[in-house]
């Protein structure tokens, strides 16, 4: 299995690399307090760098944490799969996120289980509060999450699979409430972009919130008349919306896909092909980059995306001495 260790010297590039290999009741958000990261190296986001004999002494320790069943051990989590038993996964959110979908997508039987923010859903994985965590990585349409890569980085989970799933935005608001009698329209930054030629054409105004779902609740929790959401069918439901308009979204090709992660590495067989996520750091230099994609190039590995991300303790300068440049203004 392609993986890799490097100690952080440089800015650090993600390399996602296809490769074929050889060898409903309602549940409370779980919300956790943050505690700073130690690590002190990237690590390669599929290899198995952490010791988990431990976790029961850690489960304990948790206990005052939140309350939840005793979680299963990692022999009984990859028989559970198999055996289709109901697997607690989390998602970042409330009831009726997209998130929430992709989880159940992913895990038809599950436990879906909301947090408020994506380090709590990591750390829910970390302290066996849940057994998996499904998470966006990246939008057709908006392009790469930006922060779930970050906690990639900072955490000690695996990827263990992916889902996609199709998007598809409502216009949704209290009933009794008609098209013409709304002034404005709540929803995640995101969403609000991705349909705002729609929301322009009716003349709404735009107010930004940190969920789909979320904007939902909001509008049936207050009774708004003049506020509608932009969100999922399913929040409608949930929430006792009418949905006022479907498929509002300017792109009709619009998907998210979200990472499966989990505490222990699924290992590959040696029929199928797997994707595989590999995080390095290069020295600085002419050529330095081109020489790490030829290893890939030669050996007919494609390479399906590449995300560079900048390190926390080697800002940015702006004026480098060494190189005598100088910059006008």
């Amino acid at each position: 299995m392609a993986t890799a260790t490097s100690i952080v010297r440089s800015p650090a590039a993600l390399l996602f690399a296809k490769v074929t290999v050889s060898g409903h009741k309602p549940t409370p958000t779980i919300q956790i307090s943050r505690f700073p990261s130690k690590r002190s190296c990237f690590t390669a986001l599929l290899s198995s760098l952490h010791d988990n004999n431990n976790d029961d002494d850690n489960n304990n320790n948790n206990n005052n944490v939140i309350s939840h069943p005793k979680p299963l051990s990692s022999s009984q989590l990859f028989n559970s799969v198999s055996n289709g038993s109901r697997l607690r996964v989390a998602y970042q959110g409330v009831r009726g996120a997209y998130s929430e979908a992709a989880a159940e997508k992913a895990y038809p039987n599950c436990e879906a289980v909301p947090c408020d923010q994506f380090d709590s859903a990591f750390q829910a994985v970390e302290k066996w509060l849940v057994d998996r965590a499904v998470l966006p990585i990246e939008n057709s349409l908006g392009g790469s999450i930006h922060r779930n890569y970050d906690l990639l980085l900072r955490h000690s989970l695996h990827i263990v699979g992916e889902v996609k799933l199709a998007v598809q935005h409502c216009l949704v608001a209290n009933h009794g409430v008609q098209l013409e009698d709304l002034s404005r329209v709540l929803s995640h930054p995101q969403a609000l972009a991705q349909c705002e030629n729609t929301l322009t054409k009716i003349g709404l105004s735009r107010e930004a919130v940190d969920d789909t779902a979320l904007a939902a609740k909001h509008v049936a929790l207050h009774k708004l008349k003049d506020t509608g959401a932009v969100a999922s069918s399913s929040a409608a439901k949930i929430y006792g919306l009418n949905i006022l308009a479907q498929n509002i979204q300017d792109d009709c090709d619009n998907v998210t896909r979200f990472l499966i992660l989990a505490r222990e590495p699924i290992i590959p067989g040696i029929h199928n092909p797997f994707k595989t996520s590999i995080v390095f750091s290069l020295e600085e230099g002419p050529g330095v980059l081109f020489k790490a994609l030829a290893v890939f190039a030669l050996r007919q590995i494609n390479l399906t995306k590449i995300e560079s991300r900048p390190l926390r303790n080697q800002p940015l300068r702006a004026a480098d001495d060494n190189n005598g440049s100088n910059i006008d203004g």
